[in-house]
C-alpha cells in the first residue's frame, strides 16, 4: 500500500504496474479541493501520449496497480 499525502500529489509521478496502450509513466496534472480540504478531483495524464483522465487518488494507494515514482 502507498502512503500518499493528498496536498503533495500533484506533479507528483506514478508508473502503471500494468501498462496498457503503452502508457505506463503518469503525472498527477490537476488538483481540487473542497472546502474541508478534501479532493474532490484528480487529473492523470500519461507522459508518451498526453492523455489525461480523471482518477480517484485513493486507487493510486494500491501497490498492485501503481508505484510511486517512474521505474
Amino acid at each position: 500500500m502507498n502512503q500518499i499525502n493528498p496536498k503533495k500529489l500533484l506533479n507528483s509521478k506514478w508508473t502503471a504496474v500494468a501498462p496498457q496502450n503503452k502508457e505506463k509513466h503518469f503525472l498527477i496534472t490537476k488538483m481540487k479541493f473542497d472546502e474541508e480540504g478534501e479532493v474532490i478531483h484528480c487529473e492523470l495524464e500519461a507522459v508518451m501520449t498526453k492523455r489525461s483522465e480523471s482518477i480517484d487518488w485513493n486507487m493510486l494507494k494500491n501497490s498492485d496497480n501503481w508505484l510511486l515514482g517512474w521505474k
